[in-house]
Parts: structure tokens; C-alpha cells; sequence
């Protein structure tokens, strides 16, 4: 049996998975067939021999396969043992597909697919063949639900304008809603309040984000590495900062293509854009101010590339501080 789990909400996808694991090794104490593979970490036929090797233990087999859309060669060896191998049709097996490769884009307001030639063949015959579930990011309402959720099972409540507050700064970024959630439940208090996100939330997007966006923006770097050494000397995170700037990158991106970006805009333009994105008109507003000063290709270069640090991050390929300075050096 495969399964088949990808979406642009990776942190939920990723829960998933590791809810899946957790199962199985809470049926398989032992753990001795599970196999945990990282398709761009390993060479292919080491993956293959060790997928087919004959277990002597009678536990059924979990297999984890992580980026598997992770180069052309690697996709094409896939598809050619996914038809010659018969280990995906036993139901002895359960296959595990975490992919966190951007399968889809918005193009004016509708969802459509990047993937061409043998990814796009890929893809389809995993959806035909494997129990998929796609995660897309939670819309305000969900988030809302998600988050008093959260924070319900740390016994610890939250009031309607502190709950409004903290997705309006943090967005449908779920990696960092939950570092801010557990940075929330340990303020010690039973019920979170609006001053309690304008003191350890709030502040930080203002004072230090956008002062570093605006140095990157006019391609300042000596004013964009002085803000960010001075933001590493406080001791503050800097997984936080790379969200955070990933965060208002997303917001400039969108805020550029939207089709109510005119050239000369109206009196309500930034209504309608924040109506269009679902997001906060006072976001939109400072979005706009900032994406004059990228060309088209200019923000999409910058979010590829941010996209791209913060995958080596999260997968452990580069330390978080190092590739701040990489971003930095590469864009300004």
C-alpha cells in the first residue's frame, strides 16, 4: 500500500507522517522494518536493494520515502521500478510518500500544475495508485479553529482579539505558528491576551523585519548584514527571522501580481486586494509600498531563492545563521 502525502502546507503533511510512523512503532515497538529513505541524500540502487531485501522478521515492512521529485534521473528510476517491482502492490508493505516539492502554482486566482514529462507522469500514477491526501494551507477560518486547538492542549487558553492578533502577524505559516504557540503557553498565564502578542509578537515583525526587507529591497547589503548581525547579538532566532522575511516576501509576491495591482492605483485598491489574497489591508498596504521596488522578476528571484534556504533549513543542510548571510549576499 502507498501513501501518497504533499501539499503546500508541508508542516501539516509532515505531521502526518510522523503521526503514521508513530502509530506503526507504537504496533512494531522494535522498529526493526522500518526503513527511512532520503531520495536525495542516497544513491537509487542502494535505495532499490534495500527496499526489496528479503526481511527475516515477520513485522510488516514501513518505508519512508522523502524527495522523491528531488531531480529528473531520480523520478525517471522511480517510474521505471514502480512498473517492474511488484513490492508496491503487497499489502504486507506500506510506502510512505512525504513530498514537499511545489507541485502547483496560482495563476489568476486558480491552482495549476508545474510538473511536465516523466514528474508529471509520476505524480498521476501516484494519485491513481496511492491513498494521497494533499494539504493546502488553512484558510483564516480553519486557522483560527487550528490554533485555539493548539493551544487548548497545552491547557491554555486564548481570547478572540489575542487569536485575531496573532494569525494577522503570523499568516498561514504553521512552523511558526507553533514555535509561537509554545513560546505563548509559557508565559505562565492560563488565558493569552491582546498585549500578550503585542509584547512577544508584535513588536519583532516591526522593528526588525521590515527595516532588514527595505535594506534588502534597495540592495543595501551593508545595512541589511549590519540589522541582521545586531538581531543575531540579541540572542533572537533566527529560524524565526528567515520566516518572518519568507512571510513578507510570500506577501510582496502576491501583492504584485494581484490583478488589482495597477499602475495607477484607485482610492480602494488596497481593499480589493486584501479582499483577492484574504489578507490584512494594513499587510497590503506595506506590501505595496515595497513591491515598486521589485520588477516582476525580480520578487520571484527573491522567493525562489528564499524557498530555497528555507528548505536547507528545515532539512538540516545549512545552519540557519549561515544561510541568512547567503540570502542576503546573493540577493543584494
Amino acid at each position: 500500500m502507498i501513501i501518497f502525502l504533499y501539499g503546500a502546507d508541508n508542516f501539516r503533511s509532515w505531521k502526518k507522517t510522523l503521526e503514521i510512523v508513530e502509530k506503526y512503532k507504537k504496533i512494531h515497538p522494535r522498529g526493526l522494518n522500518f526503513l527511512d529513505f532520503d531520495l536525495k541524500e542516497m544513491n537509487f540502487n542502494d535505495f532499490k536493494r534495500n527496499l526489496d531485501a528479503t526481511s527475516i522478521f515477520k513485522e510488516k515492512k514501513l518505508v519512508l520515502v522523502k524527495n522523491l521529485f528531488s531531480s529528473q534521473e531520480t523520478v525517471r528510476l522511480f517510474l521505471d521500478y514502480l512498473k517492474s517491482s511488484k513490492i508496491f502492490e503487497s499489502k504486507e508493505n506500506i510506502i510512505v510518500i512525504y513530498e514537499n516539492y511545489p507541485f502547483f502554482q496560482e495563476v489568476k486566482g486558480k491552482k495549476v500544475s508545474i510538473l511536465k514529462d516523466e514528474k508529471k507522469e509520476l505524480f498521476d500514477k501516484l494519485i491513481k495508485l496511492s491513498k494521497s491526501q494533499e494539504f493546502e494551507c488553512l484558510d483564516d477560518s480553519k486557522i483560527r479553529i487550528w490554533v485555539a486547538k493548539e493551544f487548548s492542549k497545552k491547557n491554555v487558553q486564548i481570547s478572540l482579539l489575542a487569536l485575531k492578533k496573532l494569525i494577522y502577524w503570523v499568516g498561514n505559516d504553521l512552523w511558526r505558528m507553533e514555535n509561537e504557540i509554545k513560546k505563548l503557553s509559557l508565559v505562565g498565564k492560563r488565558t493569552i491576551e491582546e498585549k500578550d502578542i503585542n509584547t512577544l509578537v508584535r513588536s519583532k515583525i516591526e522593528t526588525n523585519i521590515f527595516k532588514i526587507i527595505e535594506a534588502v529591497s534597495s540592495r543595501n547589503k551593508k545595512a541589511a548584514m549590519r540589522l541582521i548581525t545586531e538581531y543575531q547579538e540579541k540572542g533572537e532566532s533566527e529560524e524565526y527571522l528567515l520566516s518572518m522575511i519568507l512571510w513578507q516576501i510570500r506577501n510582496i509576491a502576491q501583492v504584485k501580481f494581484s490583478k488589482f495591482n495597477e499602475e495607477y492605483p484607485s482610492f480602494n485598491t488596497k481593499q480589493k486586494i486584501a479582499k483577492e489574497l484574504k489578507i490584512h489591508p494594513y499587510v497590503v498596504e506595506k506590501s505595496l509600498a515595497l513591491a515598486k521596488k521589485f520588477s516582476g522578476e525580480e520578487i520571484k528571484k527573491v522567493y525562489h531563492k528564499l524557498m530555497e534556504v528555507d528548505y536547507k533549513i528545515k532539512t538540516g543542510k545549512i545552519e540557519s545563521g549561515a544561510a541568512l548571510i547567503l540570502f542576503v549576499s546573493e540577493i543584494c
